[in-house]
């Protein structure tokens, strides 16, 4: 199961692209848990998921968030400015998978 957690400021604005990630991985046969929550919540989820996407709005937390997960063999990425401002999910998706492994 590959798990994905998108990190925005409240984990509001991410939701969508959450839901359309979703359904592009069921569509392709591709066991996920995908989620979005609040920067605050990097920390106490640091163990649960593979991989941690933040929103572009949140992309000066990236090198912080990073030693962090670097200590854990995870990676912190931003997703790409277009992609998220046209929610495309497929293709956030092949991203987060890409960086998963």
């Amino acid at each position: 199961m590959k798990k994905i957690l998108l990190l925005c400021s409240a984990g509001m604005s991410t939701s969508i692209i959450v839901k359309k990630m979703r359904e592009a991985a069921e569509a392709r046969g591709i066991e996920s848990e995908i989620e979005a929550m609040g920067l605050e919540q990097f920390h106490s989820n640091i163990d649960k998921y593979d991989v941690f996407l933040l929103g572009p709005q949140v992309r000066f937390k990236k090198d912080e968030l990073n030693k962090t997960a670097n200590e854990v063999g995870k990676k912190v990425e931003v997703i790409n400015s277009m992609d998220y401002g046209m929610m495309k999910g497929d293709k956030i998706l092949d991203f987060a998978l890409e960086l998963i492994g």
